[in-house]
């Protein structure tokens, strides 16, 4: 089979003959048909002191399983997080952190709705949003953001603020709901929000801070570091809380199912829409990088082998 690899931090990204894996216990075996681009994945290629796997999202149909394994069968259609090698024709995938993928879904579909949007649904949990608040949603038009930006609107914001890199993805974020964007340079950000989701940090994180009313909220879920001076949360009350997806699947699986429940039904009813910024072929895995890289994405970028 054939699967992408480095040898060096940075890359080069190449492709590879593999021998195909087997099932360990407790595993499946999926004949990848999508595997989703992250920026955390991205950001271990260029900063990680050594070469890893390239693991991530990835969707197909199990071939084979462990011993062990009763959730899942050959030829079942399935999601989920790869910890090992994931850009590849054949991937192995942990039952425990296998969906199943409905069949009005496709393959790209489910890379692009489900891991994004449930760490866009866990940091949205996380700020404990009530009806009518209003809401910031920074990288609005990420692969996580932009599903956060539908999410806010399914759980009640009265007025979500969707934050950009760059002014000509505004009309993108308009059309997933936001009532206005705006640049990360931009000289005011308007009238202050009651909590932000933020996936940038570094020093837009004191930014973000800003933008809250007394008593606000910030979710930082970004792998990006930042710091935050005390008093700025001391002279207003404002409180700072982190989230990451990966403490969920390992300490709260009936949550995380839950979570995973709530995304495929706001999918069947229309009212959550995965986008899909670009299409791959998994020798073209460095040019994929490259849009995340370059923020010049909308939605999710995908390899499909």
């Amino acid at each position: 089979m054939r699967r992408v690899r480095y040898e060096t931090p940075g890359g080069p990204l190449f492709l590879e003959e593999a021998p195909l894996p087997r099932p360990g216990p407790g595993e499946l075996l999926v004949r990848t048909e999508a595997i989703g681009v992250t920026l955390p994945v991205v950001r271990k290629v260029t900063e990680a002191a050594e070469p890893i796997p390239l693991g991530g999202e990835i969707a197909g149909q199990v071939t084979a399983v462990g011993e062990g394994v009763t959730r899942f069968g050959t030829g079942d259609r399935v999601t989920g997080l790869c910890f090992g090698h994931g850009y590849a024709d054949f991937a192995v995938l942990h039952e425990a952190m296998a969906s199943p993928v409905p069949a009005e879904a496709s393959a790209v579909d489910a890379v692009a709705l489900v891991r994004s949007g449930l760490v866009a649904l866990g940091a949205l949990e996380a700020a404990r949003p009530e009806p009518g608040e209003a809401a910031l949603i920074t990288a609005a038009a990420s692969g996580v953001g932009h599903l956060a930006v539908q999410l806010a609107r399914t759980r009640g914001a009265g007025r979500v603020l969707g934050a950009v890199s760059d002014p000509g993805k505004a009309g993108f974020v308009r059309g997933l709901g936001a009532d206005h964007v705006i640049a990360y340079g931009d000289s005011s950000w308007g009238t202050p929000v009651d909590y932000v989701l933020d996936a940038v940090g570094g020093e837009l994180l004191t930014r973000a801070l800003h933008a809250l009313v007394p008593e606000g909220r910030l979710v930082a879920y970004s792998s990006g570091g930042g710091a935050i001076q005390a008093y700025d949360l001391l002279v207003d009350a404002k409180s700072v809380s982190g989230f990451q997806m990966a403490r969920i699947a390992r300490g709260k699986p009936e949550l995380y199912e839950q979570w995973r429940e709530e995304l495929w039904r706001l999918f069947g009813a229309g009212e959550l829409r995965p986008a899909v910024h670009g299409e791959f072929a998994l020798e073209d895995a460095a040019k994929a990088h490259a849009e995340i890289e370059g923020r010049s994405n909308l939605g999710k970028v995908v390899l499909i082998p």
